[in-house]
Formats: C-alpha cells, structure tokens, sequence
C-alpha cells in the first residue's frame, strides 16, 4: 500500500506541475483545490472542534492535580439589649482558609479518562481528514461543473450561429425557388430552439459559478482546462485494501471502539473505593492561626442501582461502537465499488461517445453536401447538426463525470487530501495546539505561549 500512496502523490504532483505551467493566468483545479481547503469554513468549525476536544485532555489531566482554594469570610452582628441594658452590642469576625485536596487512589478512574479522551481526539482528527475530503471533492466538483458549463456554452453559441447561417442560406435558396417557405420556417424554429438552449447553458453557468463561490471561496476565474488524471489501482480490490487502512471514517470509528472500551473501566472503577488526602491553612482576626491534614477514604456502597447500571450503559455503548466500525468498513467499501463502477461508466461513455460524434460529424458532412445538391431537405441537414450538438455536449459531461470519478474514487480510498495530492502548501497541523495545551498549562508563562499559539492558528 505504501508503494502505491508514493506513486499517487508522485504522480499528483506532476500533474499540478503540468497544469500550473500551462496557462499562467488561468484558474487550474489545484488552484482551486488550495483556494477551496485555505477559504473552506467548514474546516475552521470542524478545526475548533478539534481544539475543544485537546481542551478535555487537557481537563482529564487536571483531575490528576491537587485542587487549592482560599476563602475569606467576614460578618457583622448586631443585638439589641434589654430594655434594663443600655445600648446595643456589636460584633464583627473575618477568617481566612486555605485549602489543598489531592486524590490519591481512585482505581483507575482519572487516569482512564485521560485515556479516553485522547482516543476522542484522535478520533476528531480523523473526522476533520473526512471533512478535508469532502471539501476538495467539492471543489473538484465545483470546477468540473463550471468547466462543462463553459463548454456547453460554447458549443450554444456555435449552434446559434451555425444556424443562423443556414437560415440565411435557406432564405436565399426561397428567394430563388429551390425551397419552400416550410424550409425557412423549420430553419427559423430550430434557431428559436438553440437560442432557447443558450440561455439555458448561460443559466446553467450562472448556477455552477454561484456553486463555484460556495466550494471554492471566490467566483471562477478563466478555466484552464483539465489537468492531468491522478494515478488509480489497479483494481477495486486493491482500491479496498488501502481504504480500509486509511479512509478516516474507518480510523475514527477504531478510536471511538477504544474510547467506549475505557469508558466500561472508568464505569467498573466507579464502584471501587475513593482514597484523597487534604491540607489546610485557617487564620481569623482574633489571631488565632490554625492547621490540618487528613486522609479520606470513601466508596459508595448503594446509590439504588445507578453505579451498575452505568456501567451496563457503557457496555452497550461498547458494542455499539464496535458494530458500528463494522458497518463502516462495510459502507466505505461499497463506496468504493459505487465510484469505481462510476468511473468505468463514465470511461465508457467517452469511448462510445467518440464514436458517435465522428459518426454524427460524418453524417452531418454528408447530409450538408446532399442538401446542396437537392437531395437531402433542410430539416435533414438540421437533424443530423443537432445529433452531433447532442453527441458534443454529451462528451462535455461525460469528460466532467470522470474526472469527478476519479476524485471520488480517491475520497472513498481516504487519499484524498492536501498531502496526498502533493498541492505543495501548509497544512494544518493539530498537533500545535494539542502539545500547547495536553499538559494543562495554567495562565502562567505556558499561557502566554498558549496565546501565541492561538494567534498564529487564527492566522491560518
């Protein structure tokens, strides 16, 4: 697996070089791929999410800690005297304590939560590589559609004026008697109808531009064209194999197994006993100073059948976790023969709709010449014009739809992300903020570079 992930990334990274170098000015897909993963929203959410889930390693850790308190108390009292007394007494108190409690012993318990949380962010990061192929199919999926729309665009507006030019030609031959007015009308709806065609591949266009912004974060530029085709398996089986070992899906649901697998410890540990020591520090203003430690040693003997049954809720969410990483596996691989069966559709549709547009370029030749020679009628010759516009703006399609293909097969595989395609720009890296903060840095000089490291992950 590892030789072919080398020979994926080597061959993305010729393609970026090649489709980079050919148009300087012009929007290449890898433009729009790291246009898509730099401006993507969904990614900074899912990024910050990310972040909360260190913070709760980060909160695991600090139950291993001593907990230190101060409080400081003051009051005031005021009595009324007897009517035989005279005046009225006041008193006044202020006390200040401070306190240190450590747990000692508690099975396992807070140790195991560190543990369990630490799976929970691996399984974040795996989730946030998910969300990262989505945006790029996305975005392979947004510059697809514009580029087809494009071409569809051109291809109407060529029809429009090709027509265009038969209708005149229609109308010189009515002028002189070779065709009837039937012929200039037909030639007058079929320009009708490809200019109906127009704007709707100029709607269609508007539509993709606006999906274009959403995917990419900007409008389209000028197209350049599609770029080299990554590089595949050999076989839908191979194509499995490596995405049951990398797809983040799969790795997510292994780390939520491991996460639910601790959580049945930390529920069993529960019911054992608690063993914390506490120090403390009391002085009032009357002078008197005053200090303690102490052990304490507590387990809970009933608490009316709460303790099991938490640790029966946990079990079952064990199991559901590891169902759950079953069927995953199961669904990425279907995924997979889903989009490698769409790819071979789509090859196959090219190859079939090569030969089709020669035979229709071919027919449309030929019924042209007999029209010319009175053999053929001008609703022939718009016949076999608009069979090869069809077979034209199949192949648009088609192309768009394999090279989509080709991405999706690479998103089912896991492979497609930043690294993998080689797109030669910085990426995120989780492991900034979680070494900033796993250790439970207080406001402190740790807090300080915590702050810098915020600020520089707001900057990317």
């Amino acid at each position: 697996m590892s030789r072919f992930v080398k020979r994926l990334s080597g061959a993305a990274a010729v393609a970026v070089m090649l489709a980079g170098g050919t148009m300087a000015r012009a929007e290449t897909l890898t433009d729009a791929l790291i246009a898509a993963y730099k401006n993507s929203y969904l990614l900074e959410q899912n990024r910050a999410l990310l972040r909360a889930a260190d913070e709760d390693v980060a909160q695991s850790v600090a139950a291993l800690r001593p907990i230190i308190q101060f409080a400081i108390n003051a009051s005031q009292t005021d009595a009324n005297a007897p009517i035989s007394s005279a005046g009225t007494t006041h008193s006044s108190s202020a006390s200040a304590d401070l306190t240190a409690s450590l747990t000692l012993y508690d099975g396992g318990n807070n140790r195991l939560a560190v543990d369990a949380a630490k799976e929970a962010v691996m399984a974040t990061r795996a989730a946030l590589i998910g969300v990262e192929q989505n945006v790029l199919l996305s975005a392979v999926q947004a510059y697809m559609d514009v580029f087809a729309a494009l071409q569809n665009v051109s291809l109407a507006e060529n029809n429009v004026r090709l027509i265009t030019e038969q209708l005149r030609a229609a109308q010189d031959r009515f002028e002189v008697g070779e065709v009837t007015r039937t012929d200039v009308s037909l030639a007058e709806s079929r320009l009708a109808a490809s200019r109906s065609n127009l704007v709707a591949a100029q709607g269609d266009l508007a539509v993709a531009r606006e999906a274009y912004k959403v995917a990419i974060g900007h409008y389209p530029k000028a197209i350049s064209g599609i770029p080299g085709l990554p590089a595949l398996p050999e076989s839908v089986d191979e194509a499995k194999s490596v995405a049951v070992q990398t797809h983040p899906n799969i790795i997510q649901a292994q780390h939520n197994v491991t996460a639910a697998e601790l959580n049945v410890a930390r529920a069993r540990s529960a019911r054992g006993p608690t063993l914390s020591a506490s120090a403390g520090l009391s002085a009032q203003d009357n002078g008197v100073k005053s200090s303690s430690v102490g052990l304490s040693l507590n387990q809970t003997l009933y608490r009316g059948g709460g303790l099991y049954a938490a640790e029966r809720q946990a079990r079952a969410n064990s199991e559901s976790a590891r169902a759950g990483l079953l069927q995953t596996v199961r669904l990425i691989e279907e995924q997979v023969g889903n989009s490698w069966s769409s790819l071979a559709v789509a090859r196959a549709q090219i190859n079939a709709i090569n030969r089709q547009i020669r035979a229709a370029q071919l027919a449309y030749e030929g019924t042209r010449e007999e029209a010319r020679l009175g053999a053929r009628t001008t609703l022939d010759v718009l016949d076999a014009e608009q069979e090869l516009l069809d077979a034209r703006t199949s192949r648009v399609t088609a192309e768009a739809n394999q090279y989509v293909a080709i991405y999706a097969v690479l998103s089912s595989m896991g492979l497609l992300t930043v690294e993998h395609l080689g797109l030669g720009i910085p990426t995120y890296d989780p492991l900034v903020y979680y070494n900033a903060v796993r250790n439970a840095p207080a406001k402190s000089v740790q807090g300080r570079k915590l702050d810098k490291v915020l600020e520089s992950i707001g900057q990317q």
